[in-house]
This record gives structure tokens, sequence and C-alpha cells, in this order.
């Protein structure tokens, strides 16, 4: 249904742009918004279509617009804006100056020209001077010249394709003015292109209407939607996805206005501004008296003219409703002031309590056991922090957040919430150089486990020496061999000088100690790599295979011998007696890869056991 009224839309607007261009010469002005050329049109470029010698008739008519604008913006300051009117509006700016048949044939330049308020005064002089300056210059101009009131005066008068040419002129000057109309327009076309129907009142308001607009100011619209004809969905769905198309255009329509005005929508449906206008609530009276629409379809003119009248007037219901207003602020301002404490002071103060728990290795703890383990670790065991810091945590959780659970505590002064704010920021100090204490005692003792982890392999590998040895039959035996990284002697030789640095009251760095216990994970499972290949070697010192009735037996020659038949664990001593892994693998680590002899005694007892066998070495 959308794609076909779309469609039909388009259909009349073109046919209809058609027309204007037989009868009057003038493109649709409406449907002309999504052209880039049009919506900024550039008078320095090169114009397509005419001839050397009109190109440089134009070369001159930009020399005398720039003189002119020298002129005015020298001699008034004030000015707020100077724009050139869109070529495409300048047939509606003809009919607005009345101008004569050759008037007209002559196809003068709109000029657009806006002067603050308090200027009213001057209005004419100012204007006859200008005229007077264009007269001198022999230029084709024809000036128009506003006061900021004028414009929103040709809102009133439902002039909407005059505003809108003002708003998309070419700016020569623009203190802001013209930016903040030009994204206005802009959006206002996007929306109608996407859903006219719907769009009852597009009313720009703010500082913009209030004579404040600066190049940064924000632009404060108005978006009444109808719905009064809708029937398929209910009608806060129907605000809702209207609402978030028209945001969705915001962006699009500050970029191609090519300004730095935040545009700042707000959607009404129009039964709430209705209801709203009729029991005079002050959101839609303010904006009813201070907006102006540049697009409405016929309902809020009328309105805006009743209020002037003073025909709108609150009824005695909502005034009852804005006196309870009144009644109800202590109530809230009360209920506010406990929330600050319960919801935010409260949550502020127990959640880095909770992580720093956790930091320290503790698993995390309920509301209730938090301040009863935090005193309990950092107090009184680890003396790390003062108990006052630990008897305000308990203050907070037990006396307000339980006390206000069982009933207790109603409500807070805003002198309680000065107190505990005061506290709860040196807390909170304070508890973030708790942290910085906690991370170096766990930085401490996560160093010391590495050191013992890596030097007690160190020496099940080399045998007891000390350090320095130790390092040195590592770099012999294992880096000049190629059996390791030689980036892990140099974490080797950082254990020792950290250790060192410790004794003397030297911490390292976060980023130091990070590399070196990454350095010293990979080191580990090197270490643990290279002792069970040499256990495997030694293994294999002791073994050898025995071959009987087409079968395979292991022999292991230490003291005493084991010999493996079929998975079968079997202990030679001065007999054959069964065995298990158990006892076999303590005798192989105790052995260290030295090979006993078979004698004829071994060797009666395996014939016994197998038959007649192969030895293979």
């Amino acid at each position: 249904m959308e794609k076909q009224n779309s469609e039909k839309h388009e259909k009349n607007s073109q046919e209809k742009t058609s027309q204007e261009k037989m009868n009057h010469g003038k493109l649709n002005f409406e449907t002309s918004l999504d052209d880039r050329k049009y919506q900024n049109p550039d008078i320095k470029g090169k114009v397509p279509g005419i001839n050397p010698e009109q190109e440089k008739e134009m070369e001159k008519v930009r020399e005398k617009i720039d003189e002119l604008k020298k002129y005015i913006l020298s001699k008034y300051k004030f000015i707020n804006a100077i724009g050139i009117i869109p070529p495409q509006a300048a047939a509606i700016f003809d009919d607005e100056n009345e101008l004569s048949e050759e008037e007209r044939k002559k196809k003068p330049m709109h000029l657009a020209l806006i002067l603050p308020d308090d200027k009213e005064k001057e209005f004419n002089e100012i204007k006859n001077d200008i005229v007077k300056k264009i007269a001198e210059l022999k230029q084709n101009i024809w000036l128009n010249l506003f006061l900021e009131k004028d414009l929103w005066d040709i809102c009133l008068d439902s002039k909407y394709d005059v505003i809108e040419a003002v708003g998309m002129s070419f700016p020569l000057h623009d203190k802001g003015i013209l930016g903040a109309l030009r994204v206005a327009q802009i959006h206002k076309s996007l929306c109608l292109k996407k859903f006219e129907k719907y769009v009852y009142s597009y009313v720009i308001g703010g500082s913009l209407v209030r004579g404040q607009v600066v190049k940064t100011s924000d632009v404060d619209v108005y978006i009444i939607i109808d719905d009064t004809d809708v029937k398929r969905m209910p009608r806060l769905e129907l605000k809702d996805k209207l609402r978030n198309i028209i945001y969705s255009y915001v962006m699009q329509a500050e970029e191609l206005a090519g300004v730095k005005n935040k545009l700042s929508p707000q959607v009404y449906l129009l039964t709430e501004f209705w209801e709203g206008v009729k029991d005079a609530n002050p959101i839609f009276y303010t904006f009813l008296r201070d907006g102006f629409p540049i697009y409405d379809r016929g309902g809020f003119l009328p309105w805006k003219l009743l209020l002037k009248m003073g025909k709108i007037k609150p009824t005695p219901e909502s005034i009852d409703m804005f006196m309870s207003y009144g009644d109800k602020t202590s109530e809230i301002v009360k209920r506010r002031l406990l929330d600050i404490v319960i919801g935010d002071i409260y949550y502020g103060a127990l959640t880095p309590a909770q992580a720093l728990l956790m930091l320290y290795g503790l698993p995390p703890t309920t509301h209730k056991e938090t301040p009863t383990e935090f005193k309990r670790i950092f107090v009184d065991k680890e003396k790390m922090i003062e108990k006052k810091y630990a008897d305000f945590l308990e203050e907070i959780v037990i006396k307000y957040f339980k006390g206000y659970e069982h009933g207790k505590i109603k409500e807070v002064s805003g002198k309680d919430i000065d107190r505990l704010l005061k506290d709860f920021e040196d807390y909170l100090k304070r508890l973030k150089e708790l942290r910085d204490d906690i991370e170096k005692k766990m930085q401490k003792k996560n160093f010391e486990e590495i050191y013992e982890n890596v030097f007690k392999m160190m020496k099940a590998l080399f045998g007891e020496k000390e350090e320095p040895a130790l390092i040195k039959d590592y770099e012999k035996e294992i880096i000049n061999k190629g059996k390791g990284n030689p980036k892990f002697l140099h974490a080797l030789n950082q254990l020792v000088n950290i250790k060192k640095d410790y004794k003397s009251k030297k911490i390292p760095g976060k980023y130091e100690f990070e590399n070196l216990r990454k350095d010293s994970v990979y080191l580990i499972e090197s270490l643990i790599e290279y002792a069970q290949r040499k256990e495997l070697g030694l293994l294999e010192k002791t073994k050898v295979i025995l071959t009987f009735k087409d079968k395979h037996a292991e022999l292991f020659l230490t003291k005493p011998a084991f010999l493996i038949i079929e998975n079968k664990v079997k202990k030679i001593t001065d007999k054959v007696e069964n065995s298990d892994m158990n006892e076999m693998n303590a005798v192989l680590s105790e052995n260290k890869g030295h090979r006993f002899k078979i004698d004829n005694h071994m060797m009666d007892l395996l014939r016994a056991e197998l038959g007649d066998f192969d030895i293979n070495l």
C-alpha cells in the first residue's frame, strides 16, 4: 500500500512538474530537494549549456557579488545572513515581489538578506543603501530584505515554498540561521517523501526562532503525526515506528546540509497534541506559543491563533493534575535521596570490595558476607587497610541496605548523604591504593611460585647446585646442544635478578613481570619435555628385546631386573615373581640409566620362563 501511494505521489509530482515547466517555466520546488546542486548550488563552478560570452558575463556577476558582499558586511556587520535564492525558486520570488513582465524578462538573481529584529527602524535606510549599491555595480540583482520576524510571518502565512527557498539559498554569509533552516528543510523533505500522509505538521522552534541561533546551535523541530486514520496498528506502535524513521533521517539531513547544526526532533501524535493543547499542558503550550510551521495541513496555525486570542485555557481537571505534582514533590525527593544511598553509594562501595576479595583469591562473596570477609582479610589478617574503611563498608551494607530491606530505614537526610558521599570518595580512593598493594603482593607470591617450580626442576635435572651452576649446566646441556630456546636463558637470569630485587625491596614493573611470567610458562614446559626425553633415553639404555616362540618380551636390566610379557610385569631376583608398573617405575627412576649384566643365573631363569629365546640389543 505504502509503495503504491509513493508511486502515485511520484507520478503526480512528475505530472505537476511538467505542467509547471510548460506554464510558468518553473521546476517543482519540493521534488528537487534531493538534488545536491539545488541543496548547495555552486556558483563558482562552470554552468553547462552557456557560450563563452555568457561565461564571461557570469564571471563579471560573480566579481560584482563579491564586491557587493564586501560592501554590505563592512558597513553592516550585524547582518545575520546573505544568500542567493536558488534559480528553481526565482519565479516564486518574482511573484512575491510583484515584478512586472519587463522585470521578469530580465531574470534577476534574487538575493536574500536577513537582519536582526532590533534593526527594524533602520530597515528602509539599509534597503535603500544596498539597492543603490546594486545599481552602481549595474548588477541584475533583486534584493529581498527580511527581519528575522518576517521569516516567521512567512510561516504563519503558510508560504512554505518561500521559507523553503530562503533556507535552501546558497550562503554567501551566515551566522547560523540559514544553516539551521537548511537542515530542517532537508529533513522535512525526507520525511514527506517517505510518509507524507502521516505528517500533519512540521514545526521549528528553540533558539532558531528566538534569534539566538549560531553555527553550532541545536535545531529544535517538532513533528506531529496524524493518527486519526490508524486502524491496522496501535497508535503508540505507529508513533514508535515513524519516530525511528524520522530519527534515522537526522544524520542524512545534517550531511546533505553541510552544517554543524545538530537536529533535535520531537515527535507527537495528533491526538496527544490536541489533548495537550486542550488541557494547556505547559509542554504543548510552549510548543504552540514559540513554534512556527514550515509545513502544516491546517491544524497547527488555528490552534496558535486561538492561543494568541487567549482562547486556550486549562480545564479544572488539568489544574488539579498540575497542582498534584507539587504535593508529590516531597515524597519524590525523599525517595530519590534514599535511592542515592541504597542504590548508587551502596553498589559503589560494595562491588569494588568484592572485586578486591576476588583479586586476593577468594570466590565471589555475597553482599552480606563482603564486609565481614573484607575486615577479616585486609584489616585483621594482612593489615593492609585501616579499620575505618571496613566500618564504612559495614555501615553502608548492614545499616542502610539491610536496614532498608527490613523496613528500619525509610528515609535519609541530605546531611547524611553529604557525609556518606564524602566518606565514600575517601573510601574509593583508599581502595584504589589497596588494589595496587594487593597486586604487588600477588605478584610477589606468583613470582615465588614460578621461581620455586623452575629451579626445583633444574635441580632434578642437574643436581643440587647453586643457581649460577644450574644456569651454566642448562646453557651447556640444552642451549648449546640446540635442545632449547636461547631466550629461556635470559628468563633464568631474570628470575635470579628479580629475586635479588625483592630482597632489596625493589619491585619489578607490571610489564616486566608479565613478560617474565609468560616466558617462565614456556620455560617450564621445555624443562618438562627435556626431562621426559632424558628419562626415555635412560629407559632405553636398560631395555633389551627378547624373541621367543614368535613373541616378544621386554627385559629391563636394572637391579632387580624386570620382564614385561604380554603387558604383565615380572620381577627377577633369585627367582621370577609377579610385580606391577609402580614398583618397576620406582626402580627405573633410581637406576639413572645404569645397565646391569645378564649372568648365567638370570639366563637359566629366563629359559625356565620363556623357553629358547634370542636377545636383540
